[in-house]
C-alpha cells in the first residue's frame, strides 16, 4: 500500500486587520490588554466585503502552486474543508476547481467541518493516495467567520479571523502521515452554531432579530453562538484522550512527540490542554496571537509557522488535534522525513 505524505503547506491572510485596540473602542469596559489577556490575540484578519471563504482558498492553493513544483493540472483530487461556503449548491470545491484550472480528471468535494475539518480532510487525502485513486490531493480550509459574528458579540468577534490554507498530499514529502483518531459528540451540535438561515430554520424577520444575552453579548439567530463553558469542558475531556489514544495505538509516548500542534482556539484553553497533559511550553504550538482562532485552517498555519522555525529533527513526531464545532475532535500523528 503507498504511503501518504504532506509535501508543501502554504496559507494566506486577507488583508484587513481588526487590532484591541479597535475593539475596545466598541467595548469601553474590555481594553485592548484585557482582550489580550482573555484571549491571547491581539489582532485578526478580516475578509473585505464581498471577499469570500472561496476567494481565500483560491489565494492559498495559487500560493502553493507558486512555491512548489506542484502544477494544476497535476492536481487530481480537491478537497475544500468550509463552513462558509459561497452557494448552497454547488460544492464550493467544484467553483474553485473552474478557477483554478484543474484537470476534468480530478474529483472534488466539499467538507462541512470546523475546528477539525484539517484533521478529517487530511484523513481523506491520505486514504485516497494510499487506495492509489489520487497521487496528488488538494487540500484547502478557508472560514471567514466574520460575516457571520454580530459586530456586538463579545464572546466571538475578539477570538475569531479569516484564513486559508492549501496543503499538498502525496506518495512522498516532507511529513508521513501515519494515523488518526477521530470522534464525534452531536448530541452537543447546538453548542456551536448559526440557528437560523438553512432548512430547518430558514431566515425571517423573526430570526434577524438581536438580542441581548445574560452576559451583555449581542446576537441574531442568523449570527454564530457559541456556548464558551460547555466547548471548554468538551475541549478538556475530548482531546487528552484522543491524543493518548493515538499515541498508545502507534507505541509513542507523549515525552516522544518533538511537537504538539492543537487548534488554536484561544489561549486560555491552549494553557489549561497544556498544563494538564503535563506537555513542556517549548514542544507546544501557540501560534494565533497575530490572526486569532482561524477555525479549519488554524492547524496547517501553526504546523507551517512550527516547521518554518525548525527545531523538529529527521525522523520527529508531530501530533496535530483539531476540536469543535459538530461537536467533533480529530488528532492525527505525522512523522518528519518518514
Amino acid at each position: 500500500m503507498p504511503e501518504s505524505y504532506i509535501r508543501s503547506v502554504e496559507y494566506y491572510l486577507p488583508r484587513n486587520v481588526l487590532a484591541n485596540d479597535d475593539l475596545a473602542k466598541l467595548y469601553p469596559e474590555w481594553t485592548a490588554e484585557k482582550i489580550e489577556g482573555k484571549t491571547g490575540i491581539r489582532e485578526r484578519r478580516i475578509a473585505a466585503e464581498g471577499e469570500t471563504s472561496l476567494d481565500l482558498a483560491e489565494s492559498a492553493a495559487i500560493k502553493l502552486f507558486e512555491r512548489s513544483d506542484l502544477r494544476p493540472e497535476e492536481v487530481d483530487f480537491l478537497i475544500f474543508v468550509t463552513e462558509t461556503p459561497d452557494y448552497v449548491l454547488p460544492a464550493s470545491a467544484c467553483v474553485l476547481h473552474g478557477r483554478l484550472g484543474l484537470s476534468e480528471a480530478c474529483g472534488a468535494l466539499d467538507v462541512n467541518l470546523g475546528c477539525s475539518g484539517y484533521v478529517y480532510g487530511l484523513s481523506l487525502a491520505k486514504g485516497l493516495v494510499c487506495a492509489d485513486i489520487a497521487r496528488n490531493v488538494l487540500l484547502l480550509t478557508a472560514d471567514t467567520y466574520s460575516k457571520i459574528i454580530h459586530p456586538m458579540d463579545k464572546s466571538t468577534r475578539t477570538l475569531f479571523g479569516d484564513a486559508a490554507a492549501a496543503t499538498w498530499v502525496a506518495a512522498e514529502g516532507f511529513a508521513e502521515i501515519v494515523d488518526f483518531d477521530l470522534g464525534s459528540r452531536g448530541a452537543g451540535y447546538d453548542r456551536l452554531i448559526v440557528p437560523a438561515g438553512m432548512f430547518r430554520n430558514p431566515k425571517s424577520e423573526l430570526t434577524g432579530i438581536v438580542e441581548v444575552d445574560e452576559n451583555g453579548y449581542s446576537r441574531s439567530e442568523e449570527n454564530v453562538f457559541m456556548d464558551g463553558a460547555d466547548i471548554m469542558s468538551f475541549s478538556i475531556d475530548v482531546v487528552p484522550k484522543s491524543v493518548d489514544k493515538l499515541l498508545e495505538r502507534n507505541g509513542v509516548g507523549r515525552d516522544q512527540v518533538d511537537r504538539f500542534v492543537f487548534h488554536q482556539a484561544n489561549a486560555f484553553m491552549l494553557g489549561y490542554l497544556r498544563k494538564k497533559m503535563r506537555i513542556p511550553a517549548d514542544r507546544f504550538e501557540v501560534s494565533m496571537g497575530d490572526i486569532g482562532n482561524t477555525v479549519s485552517s488554524s492547524v496547517p498555519i501553526a504546523l507551517k509557522r512550527a516547521m518554518g522555525r525548525g527545531g523538529i529533527p529527521e525522523g520527529g513526531r508531530v501530533v496535530l488535534c483539531g476540536f469543535g464545532v459538530g461537536l467533533s475532535w480529530g488528532s492525527a500523528l505525522l512523522r518528519i522525513g518518514g
